[in-house]
């Protein structure tokens, strides 16, 4: 069994064809699909798939891109239902920041401080968190040992390859890979993927984004975290099964989920 771990299922983009998505991914062994929260618009979709689809759960969370909307979500409607599973896809990410120096340093600050209520959030309700990084590696990993993720853990979703948060490993982190690893430029993550405790991998597609080959230019979906595995399994030389048993078997860990 492949569980993938962050696929975004309540996007408009499987609008029309979920069922046949997630029957296309079961039949290739795909046995469990975990929602991120990153747009509140969307929670009630994602909750809504999670009800009707018994191996489909939800996280509940904002990304750093709509922060703006962290104030009007319902925590506290929807974090203690059963299938809440995280908190995030929260953190930090500086790739589009623009504007004057003063605009980017206080958009950096808002960012922190969503970032940090979630954390907080993820500790008060025993909740492993959903970390999104990019371009802010340095803040985010400060961020996280300050405020004592640790206590719940999580994983850094579509982990970048940068070599200082590895240490997160011992801190309770996890390692979500995806489509990236195909990639032909993703040079760093296939060095440092054999870096990666196996007790710490995750098999994610991010779907719709970072469709993995040979699909690229299509819409992602859960299926395709069989390549991932297989690219998984061929780098570092362990048979594709012991891959998948891994990667299943720290999911349901961490998301403390049968």
């Amino acid at each position: 069994m492949i569980i993938d771990t962050h696929v975004h299922l309540d996007d408009e983009r499987y609008k029309d064809d979920l069922d046949e998505v997630l029957n296309r991914a079961r039949e290739g062994g795909v046995g469990r699909f975990i929602i991120p929260g990153a747009d509140p618009k969307n929670l009630k979709r994602a909750v809504e798939i999670a009800q009707n689809n018994s191996d489909v759960y939800f996280a509940i969370g904002v990304h750093p891109y709509d922060m703006d909307a962290f104030d009007a979500l319902e925590f506290e409607k929807y974090i203690n239902h059963p299938k809440c599973v995280a908190i995030g896809e929260c953190g930090l990410d500086y790739f589009r920041l623009d504007g004057t120096d003063e605009a980017k340093d206080i958009e950096k600050k808002r960012q922190k401080e969503i970032f940090i209520a979630q954390i907080e959030l993820a500790k008060k309700y025993k909740k492993p968190l959903i970390v999104h990084i990019r371009d802010a590696s340095r803040d985010s990993k400060e961020i996280l040992l300050n405020y004592n993720a640790a206590e719940v853990g999580g994983v850094l979703h579509c982990y970048n390859a940068d070599e200082e948060l590895l240490s997160l490993a011992n801190d309770g982190f996890y390692f979500g890979i995806g489509g990236v690893l195909t990639f032909s430029n993703a040079k760093k993550l296939l060095h440092v993927l054999p870096k990666i405790p196996h007790d710490k991998l995750l098999i994610e597609t991010d779907g719709p984004y970072l469709t993995p080959s040979p699909h690229r230019g299509e819409r992602n979906e859960p299926f395709y975290t069989t390549f991932v595995a297989k690219k998984i399994s061929e780098l570092l030389e362990i048979p594709l099964e012991k891959i998948e048993n891994i990667t299943s078997q720290n999911a349901l860990r961490l998301f403390d989920i049968s």
